[in-house]
């Protein structure tokens, strides 16, 4: 799956490449005392995590999958903490570092390993009109927040998508619905209390059984409707059991 964080990027489902991630942004705790800016209009596409030689070339771990975001030359916008709104700043060249998933970049006016050590932490953004199209089968995180999840052989409420975990293969978050196995988050919730003397126990008690983790490839959510707002399931026996 492609994707872009928040103000993010996502892609396609599959076995090999991620089904899709993207326009997911976590939200920043911010000091209440400091301009909190909006990012509404912005996707991030990357953070700068330390400076790459001498020359200025900086390190930038990506939370995008889209290549030409680091790779082709063009104007992009640094979001610096105590910045109200992203500034805008020229990508001069970009190139790919497997083994570390990294790209190493060079912006313009960065021309020391001092400069560059200014900028660890910034986020590099795009503007969220600045969405690449995607081919068949591949979304956007922003798309996927929020859709209903059903069983595809009941039709069964799961529950809500609530975020998507970036993985080898993505993970939907998914919030279950207080309809969903009541009988068996009835036995797991006596076997918490029979077990409330213990870690085990207690962590279940605390948790509640309330979320779930599904692998987001096709075999397992072959149906991605956003037309009706809704994901089709067909998960291997225990695995909604597993992930709680």
């Amino acid at each position: 799956m492609k994707h872009e964080q928040a103000n993010k990027e996502i892609g396609s489902r599959g076995a090999e490449a991620h089904r899709s991630r993207g326009g997911r942004e976590k939200s920043k705790k911010s000091n209440p005392q400091s301009p909190v800016p909006n990012l509404d209009n912005w996707l991030e596409i990357g953070k700068i995590v330390a400076p790459q030689g001498l020359s200025g070339e900086l390190r930038v771990y990506p939370v995008s999958d889209f290549p030409e975001r680091f790779e082709v030359a063009g104007k992009r916008w640094l979001l610096c903490s105590g910045d109200t709104e992203p500034q805008p700043i020229e990508l001069l060249t970009g190139r790919y570092i497997s083994n570390k998933n990294l790209y190493v970049i060079k912006l313009a006016g960065v021309e020391n390993c001092d400069q560059a050590e200014a900028l660890r932490g910034c986020k590099l953004m795009v503007l969220a009109s600045d969405r690449p199209q995607l081919g068949e089968g591949e979304y956007h995180v922003l798309d996927l927040i929020g859709l209903e999840v059903f069983m595809q052989a009941s039709g069964e409420l799961v529950g809500t998508v609530v975020d998507i975990i970036p993985a080898g293969n993505d993970l939907l978050e998914v919030k279950l619905h207080p309809s969903f196995g009541t009988d068996k988050q009835q036995m797991t919730n006596d076997k918490a209390q029979s077990l409330s003397g213990s870690f085990l126990g207690s962590e279940l008690c605390k948790r509640g059984q309330k979320t779930v983790l599904i692998p987001f490839v096709e075999a397992i959510a072959p149906v991605v409707d956003l037309k009706s707002n809704r994901i089709e399931i067909t998960p291997p026996p225990g695995l909604l059991e597993i992930n709680n």
